[in-house]
């Protein structure tokens, strides 16, 4: 699979994904091991780039790019990536798009944190993110 990742988007992930690390393409709509967000409102329309030290072997549909950058997503993902798949930056956000036309107007680009196990931490973040779930 092959994603254009465009020159703005280029100059934009630049300064946010540090050389030798590994990207991950995630749905943010609650269904992957990388989302806090999401509900019924955001399946499949609402995307993430996960920054991580290291490969993860449910992502491993390769994201050939023309940035350099080591892509990979997951199958579940693929449901909803059409042919010329590209990531461009406008408007202070990245948008990802394929042929059929929009897919995210607002890519997040975020460093992996290994979920807590503290119950208590659990709910306080639940509760900060309450607001973006729906």
């Amino acid at each position: 699979m092959k994603i254009n990742i465009k020159d703005q988007a280029k100059a934009y992930l630049t300064s946010k994904i540090p050389a030798g690390k590994h990207v991950f393409l995630a749905l943010d709509d609650g269904s992957s091991k990388f989302s806090k967000l999401g509900g019924s409102c955001s399946i499949g329309n609402k995307f993430q780039l996960v920054v991580a030290d290291q490969s993860d072997p449910e992502y491993g549909v390769e994201l050939e790019n023309n940035a350099g950058l080591t892509m990979t997503t997951a199958e579940p993902e693929t449901t909803f990536l059409g042919n010329g798949l590209a990531l461009d930056y406008k408007n202070a956000s990245l948008k990802l798009t394929d042929d059929s036309g929009v897919l995210d107007g607002a890519v997040t680009v975020d460093a992996y944190i290994t979920p807590t196990e503290d119950k208590n931490a659990m709910k306080a973040e639940m509760s900060e993110l309450g607001g973006k779930i729906c």
